[in-house]
């Protein structure tokens, strides 16, 4: 686990910051569950470590997991070195970058609340590691097009400012954690069949197909014959 310490000047920021932007999202979807759902939005929690921690549904969570969602406790996990590792290592700058970090991670609490990741996890162990692999990546697309559905209402439902260069900030982060990408930097090559959250260029896809539509109800990614 991860010891106590005192946080930096930088790291505050970026507290202070993440709950803004989460702050921001429980404004948007509690207005788009009602509006395109016709129910009520239960907000997720972000919770801060250092290296590593217990969480209460998923067991232990490390930094090296990257920032992650919980669907047993319906938290959102996020080590305070990251958006550091998302400059330096992955090439992504900017604040935004890290709001879309976020935002992507609240995707999945949304596919938590309407019934999609119980249903998704359910299927694993029926399936084989190449047609899990597609599910996986199926899922965090979608939760890519939710960070963008997100981009595209946050102006006019909660107290962020964001501008077109935000979105393409967000949309280069989606770019930097695709598979095809990480893969060939660590390995100098790709393999397809391995990948679990989608290309740079699908990611960067899907994020603008949500901020371009901001429909939660045209995002099903499942029925895309493409990722099939």
């Amino acid at each position: 686990m991860g010891q106590p310490r005192e946080i930096s000047e930088e790291e505050a920021k970026l507290t202070d910051f993440s709950r803004i932007v989460l702050g921001s999202t429980e404004s948007v979807w509690s207005n788009l569950f009602k509006e395109q759902l016709g129910k009520n939005y239960e907000p997720t929690k972000l919770v801060f470590y250092d290296g590593g921690t217990e969480t209460d549904g998923c067991g232990i969570g490390k930094a090296s997991y990257g920032p992650f969602y919980c669907p047993g406790d319906h938290k959102i996990y996020l080590d305070l070195t990251f958006n550091q590792e998302l400059t330096t290592k992955f090439g992504a700058k900017g604040e935004f970058a890290l709001a879309y970090v976020i935002a992507h991670e609240v995707g999945h609490h949304v596919q938590q609340l309407v019934g999609l990741l119980p249903k998704t996890n359910a299927m694993r162990g029926k399936l084989s590691e190449v047609e899990n692999n597609k599910l996986s990546v199926m899922t965090e697309l979608q939760a890519d097009y939710y960070a963008g559905v997100w981009a595209h209402h946050v102006n006019k439902m909660s107290d962020i400012e964001i501008d077109y260069n935000d979105i393409l900030d967000g949309m280069a982060a989606a770019e930097a954690v695709g598979d095809d990408k990480l893969q060939e930097q660590a390995q100098g090559y790709a393999v397809p069949d391995s990948f679990t959250h989608g290309t740079s260029a699908q990611r960067r896809a899907w994020f603008k197909k949500g901020y371009d539509s901001g429909d939660i109800r045209a995002g099903n990614t499942f029925q895309d014959p493409s990722l099939n």
